[in-house]
């Protein structure tokens, strides 16, 4: 199975957590994604639903 890109095309990156607004990624993430393994791949979309329930997933949207 294709691990897809999460991104939401909202490429904002916020200064305070280093996470891009639209998918919770880092900078690093992002620019590796391409060349990242399928496994790796499954790893960052489990880190990205965590960051989402630690920090709410509505925390961009009321910044």
């Amino acid at each position: 199975m294709i691990v897809r890109s999460p991104c939401i095309k909202i490429c904002t990156m916020d200064p305070e957590t280093g996470l891009c607004e639209g998918c919770f990624r880092t900078l690093e993430e992002i620019g590796r994604w391409v060349i990242y393994t399928e496994e790796e791949r499954k790893a960052i979309r489990i880190k990205i639903d965590e960051r989402k329930e630690s920090l709410g997933k509505d925390y961009f949207r009321n910044s």
